[in-house]
């Protein structure tokens, strides 16, 4: 791994100096914490893990809105104290190259997973060709890392999907699924659905939703006539679908958590926007939907964590791991316009991110990445606003009331994500390359930089 070179070194102290320039001007933020966690921060050095949360849409709106609601206009989320704050661009390509504007999050995934950009619709296969490309979870896993992944999508969906599986559309996420990926079939000669492909990788942890998907029966090759679930059991995999189950789970068996037959259920509930707005509303911190045995995205991630060490210390490896951590309906509750359970959402994530900084704190030569995969459509907007579209106007726990509007697409059509950039942070080995304006893409070349993976 190469020296700072000096255009990083002026980067590095120009980012020192704004912090240390914040502190001078405010404390109310956590400036002062901030300032000494950059100047220990932008450093090189291996990172014997990493732990990379997607907050899926998560742009600054969304992040916005969360803050504003939970913990007020001048508080602070956990996402918000990270040392070294950047953005990236998040655009999508044609089949020929040329910029797609929006992404959706194959696409968006890919570019991450992988250093490739490719068309809307694909996991980590190239935009023109069709040809997979190697993902940053399968290189850890060639160096000797554990891996892990944890969501409360299906785990058959695309952020999840684009780290262990190559297929021409995400769609194709059983194999009852794969009428879009005719060449992708196990008849075929291909490697299968995503979540075939997901068990057949080994990945040591899989925590999240879709069950449905896994218990779809496997038609061709070695596993024909068993569901993918059984498949996994073959392959040694503990399958757990409750919070028991997870906490029960033992290191040195790879772990296939399913805790939903679809998504996981959101945590929050609430009055969706409407045409003409709602009345001022308190968002309702529960979700009768949401059984009591499913586990939060905190604790799935603390157990991964937990698992992902186990297996390396047993192995006495120098190498650690490599996990990715998804808050996956922010993005599901913004289509949805739906405010509360989209601040929940984003709620449940900041907790997971807590729990990421948390063990960075004991282990600092942990990179923690936190960033989203594309924005998405909600907007702050004045009391006295008629938005076209969706809104609604919700009592904040400062005792205020906010306005959010959703007008990316019709009434009763599903709201749209935005071409905008999206925020970037991280703290630990080479967390500097966030800072400034990158390329999603930039993000695989830090990740594998860090981890010294070839």
């Amino acid at each position: 791994m190469p020296r700072l070179t000096r255009r990083h070194l002026m980067i590095a102290t120009a980012a020192v100096a704004a912090a240390s320039a914040a502190v001078a001007v405010t404390t109310t933020a956590g400036a002062f914490d901030g300032a000494h966690q950059a100047k220990n921060t932008i450093r090189s050095g291996k990172a014997k893990n990493v732990i990379l949360l997607i907050g899926d849409g998560m742009g600054d709106s969304e992040i916005t809105l969360a803050r504003d609601y939970t913990v007020g206009a001048n508080g602070r989320l956990n996402m918000d104290r990270f040392p070294l704050t950047g953005a990236y661009t998040t655009y999508a390509v044609h089949q020929d190259g040329t910029p797609d504007y929006v992404t959706d999050s194959a696409a968006s995934g890919t570019g991450w997973a992988t250093g490739v950009k490719t068309v809307n619709g694909r996991i980590s296969k190239t935009p023109g060709s069709d040809k997979a490309v190697r993902t940053v979870l399968e290189l850890a896993q060639k160096n000797g890392y554990a891996t892990g992944s944890v969501t409360t999508s299906e785990l058959t969906d695309a952020t999840p999907a684009v780290l262990a599986s190559h297929v021409t559309d995400r769609g194709c996420q059983g194999p009852a699924d794969m009428a879009k990926c005719p060449t992708d079939t196990i008849a075929a000669g291909g490697p299968g659905s995503i979540a075939e492909q997901s068990v057949n990788h080994k990945v040591d942890v899989l925590l999240g939703g879709g069950r449905q998907r896994f218990d779809q029966q496997v038609t061709d090759g070695r596993y024909k006539g068993m569901t993918v679930t059984q498949q996994a059991r073959k392959l040694g995999y503990q399958v757990v679908t409750d919070s028991a189950g997870l906490g029960s789970a033992k290191p040195g068996k790879p772990v296939l958590g399913l805790f939903a037959p679809g998504n996981v259920p959101v945590e929050w509930s609430g009055k969706a926007a409407a045409v003409g707005g709602t009345d001022p509303q308190r968002c309702v911190t529960s979700n009768p939907n949401r059984p009591s045995t499913t586990p939060s995205l905190a604790d799935s991630a603390t157990k991964a964590i937990q698992l992902l060490e186990a297996k390396q210390r047993a192995k006495h490896s120098k190498q650690g791991f490599f996990l990715q951590i998804e808050g996956a309906s922010i993005d599901k509750q913004d289509h949805a316009a739906d405010p509360c359970g989209q601040i929940g959402e984003t709620a449940a994530f900041d907790r997971a991110v807590k729990v990421a900084r948390d063990y960075a704190a004991r282990h600092p030569d942990t990179l923690v990445v936190t960033t989203a995969d594309h924005g998405h459509t909600s907007q702050i907007v004045p009391l006295e606003a008629t938005p076209p579209g969706l809104s609604s106007t919700l009592v904040t726990d400062e005792g205020q009331q906010l306005k959010v509007n959703y007008s990316t697409n019709t009434p009763g059509q599903s709201q749209e994500h935005t071409g905008t950039e999206v925020r970037i942070a991280a703290q630990g080995p080479l967390a500097y390359r966030v800072l400034g304006i990158t390329n999603q893409t930039d993000l695989f070349t830090t990740m594998r930089e860090a981890m010294r993976l070839h």
